[in-house]
Formats: C-alpha cells, sequence, structure tokens
C-alpha cells in the first residue's frame, strides 16, 4: 500500500488568453445547462475558436510523508499552478490530485490577510483559514510573533506593513500552525539575509518533524540544502524527477548550454545565445555573490553563429519581487561570428541584501536573437546600512555619516 499523502494523476490546467476566470453563479451553471443542446460542439463561439494555453498537461506524481520536494524551473513553467491546484485554490481542467493531510499554504505575501485588520487579527484570520481552532491559534500566538519579528506593530493595521513584514508574519503563521503538509511558493527571497536564514531553519525543522513540504525556489542553494528529491517542471509537464544532485546538475547544465526548450519562446538558437554570466571582482568566492560596497566588474557571456551588423543589446536588473532595479541599452552592436564578452563596471551596487536577477537581450532589426533570464541569481550579502526598522528600509543601501554640531546662532 502507498504511503504517498499527495498524488497526482494526469493533472492539466487550462486558462483562456486574455481573459480571466469568471466566478458561476447558479443562474449561469443554469443557463449553461439550458443552453448546452444549442451550442456547437466544438467550443466555437460566433465562429471563431477561443485561443487557449494549458499551464499544465498530465501532470503525475507521488509524495511521501515526511519527504521536502523541490520544484524548478523557468518562469511560466507552471510551478505555482500547480501549487494553487494543491492547495484547492484552482481547479484542474482534468486530471485530480489526492491530499492527504491538513495542508499549510505561503504561495503570494498576504495570501489569507486582509489589509483592514491588525497584524494580531490576521494570525488568527490566516490560522482560521488553515484550519486551526481559536485555542490552537492562541497556544502558538507569542511563538508565532516572536519568529515574525513584528510585536512592535500588533495592533497596526495590515495595510501599514511593508511587503517583508507581510511575509514574515504570513510565514510564521504557516511554519507554526502544524500542517501535516506545508506549501511554499518563493516567499524565502523577501526580508534580509538573516531572515531568509532563519526561514530555512524554520523549514528544516518542520521537515525533521515528520511533516511534507513542497518548495518552489530559483535559489538552487536553498533547494540543495532543503530537498531531497526535485521536481523539473517545463512547459506545463515533469521533465524530470529524481535526487536533488543529478536533478539540479541536469537543470543548471541545460540552462547555461541553451538547452533548455523554454530559453527562448520559438526555440531557435540560430544567432546567438547567451551561455553565462559571473562577477569578475571583487572576487567573493562565488561567481554571483557580492558581499562589499566597492567598484564591481562582471561580464556575460554570449555566442555568436553569424555575424550579427546592428545588434541592440539591453540588460536589466530585478530585485526578488520583479521590480526593476535598473536597465540599460545600447545600439549600433556588431559581432562576428565566436563568443564575446559583454563586461559591465559599476563604481558601487548600492542594494539592500538579498537575491537579484539579470535579463540580457540582444535584438537585431527588432527580432529577439536571444533574451536570457540570467541564472545563478545575483546574491547581495553586504553589511546593512538602512533603518533598523523594516518598513523604513527602501530598496537602496547607501553608507552615510551623521555630524551633529551646536550653532551659537538661531
Amino acid at each position: 500500500m502507498s504511503d504517498a499523502v499527495i498524488r497526482a494523476e494526469g493533472l492539466g490546467k487550462r486558462y483562456r488568453v486574455g481573459e480571466r476566470e469568471r466566478y458561476l453563479a447558479l443562474r449561469d451553471i443554469l443557463t449553461r445547462a439550458i443552453t448546452a443542446p444549442f451550442r456547437n460542439g466544438n467550443g466555437r463561439k460566433n465562429g471563431r475558436g477561443a485561443d487557449h494555453i494549458w499551464a499544465l498537461r498530465d501532470v503525475s506524481f507521488e509524495i511521501e510523508q515526511g519527504e521536502v520536494i523541490g520544484l524548478i524551473g523557468r518562469n511560466g513553467a507552471g510551478k505555482t499552478t500547480l501549487l494553487k491546484i494543491l492547495s484547492r485554490i484552482t481547479r484542474p481542467t482534468s486530471g485530480f490530485a489526492e491530499i492527504g493531510g491538513r495542508v499549510g499554504s505561503l504561495l503570494e505575501v498576504g495570501t489569507g490577510f486582509h489589509p483592514e485588520l491588525t497584524g494580531r487579527e490576521n494570525v488568527y484570520l490566516s490560522g482560521a483559514i488553515l484550519g486551526m481552532g481559536k485555542v490552537e491559534i492562541a497556544r502558538k500566538f507569542d511563538e508565532i510573533v516572536a519568529f515574525s519579528e513584528v510585536e512592535r506593530f500588533l495592533e497596526t493595521p495590515l495595510k501599514h506593513f511593508s511587503s517583508g513584514m507581510q511575509t514574515r508574519l504570513a510565514f510564521a503563521v504557516a511554519a507554526h500552525l502544524e500542517p501535516e503538509i506545508l506549501l511554499v511558493d518563493e516567499v524565502l527571497a523577501v526580508g534580509d539575509l538573516e531572515f531568509q536564514k532563519k526561514c530555512m531553519g524554520k523549514m528544516q525543522d518542520v521537515s525533521k518533524s515528520g511533516r511534507t513540504i513542497v518548495f518552489v525556489s530559483h535559489q538552487m542553494n536553498q533547494i540543495r540544502r532543503l530537498c531531497s528529491r526535485v521536481l523539473w517542471i517545463e512547459g506545463g509537464a515533469i521533465r524530470e524527477a529524481g535526487a536533488t544532485a543529478m536533478i539540479l546538475g541536469e537543470y543548471e547544465s541545460a540552462l547555461s548550454s541553451g538547452k533548455s526548450k523554454t530559453r527562448r519562446a520559438d526555440g531557435s538558437y540560430d544567432a546567438a545565445r547567451f551561455v553565462r554570466w559571473s562577477i569578475e571582482s571583487p572576487d567573493a568566492g562565488a561567481p554571483n555573490l557580492l558581499n562589499t560596497l566597492g567598484a564591481v566588474s562582471m561580464h556575460f557571456t554570449v555566442e555568436v553563429t553569424r555575424r550579427v551588423k546592428s545588434g541592440h543589446h539591453g540588460i536589466a536588473l530585478f530585485n526578488s519581487e520583479r521590480q526593476l532595479m535598473w536597465a540599460w541599452a545600447t545600439d549600433e552592436v556588431e559581432l562576428e561570428p565566436g563568443l564575446h564578452d559583454f563586461r559591465y563596471t559599476f563604481p558601487t551596487l548600492p542594494l539592500r541584501p538579498g537575491s537579484y536577477s539579470w535579463q540580457v537581450s540582444l535584438w537585431e532589426n527588432g527580432e529577439a536573437l536571444d533574451l536570457w533570464d540570467c541564472l545563478p541569481d545575483l546574491i547581495i550579502a553586504t553589511e546593512v546600512h538602512q533603518h533598523p526598522q523594516d518598513q523604513w528600509n527602501g530598496i537602496l543601501n547607501i553608507p552615510c555619516e551623521l555630524e551633529i554640531g551646536r550653532l551659537t546662532t538661531a
């Protein structure tokens, strides 16, 4: 007999492009039932076929009690859609998923929270949504607050919390209220590095207690540290599944060599492809780690298979919430076949500590030759020079000096 607590069989999810799923009232259901015999059987409306996209298709797997499973894949691969189906937030178009236990989900910042309620009230609200009783929430309340580090703001409406404070509170509730299954979607990149380490430690404690974790992250070091097994999702399907070290090795190799099917929308690498990036200086012991606020030099390597006569090159830097931090572009780029380096030098990158991602592109005559979301992520681990209260932290981390002098005249 199988010990699986999560079993998915033939899961598929189809969306209509450009439209949101609409809530169906009873009258809508009755109308559909009455008019069904008169509708064209091929699902067309006014002679035109609907444009659909499959976010997931024919996904099957089993997860046993106590396993910590990592979901990896590029943006848009279907990871979040899968977690929403497992959380019962979204209904599958085809197939089914059986869940054997109480589920706690941390999918987006503030999911299950109400902006007008205080931090204290939202702890009880979120706990109730997770299926906990009031007594159970009260028993864990002090631990939740202490872990989240927002005790000073418990009586403040949530709408005044920063995104980092909301995530701290949401993670604390989900991790402390003891669901048998915990689903976590790329939220540990929010907040400072110390809190990220704290979250990872808590998730390790949760896994040791015999509970099941399904964890989505683009940070491969977190996947390696936490997960015993990995599902690699690509194009809405499971491409590979197996031991963490083996699957991550194949995944990173595919991304760096340009062999991932989702690397480019049209799947073509005829003209050019970016193959790697790294920080040239300063040397912090890892090619993607920056731990000083001084000058920074990094390079992005592109492989060109034919001459690019009049190219356009762009670069952009995003934070973990996909907010644009900086971008730059240049025209009239000429490249001969072979390998080329785009080397950038900055006097400093005064960003708050955390995870960031580069995107580089090369165009010619309006056609994208390559567009790459660089891996691994850029990790900023510099000394913090920001306000001690999280809600006053901005995106910049700039050292400064303060002098207070007494004036002799008004």
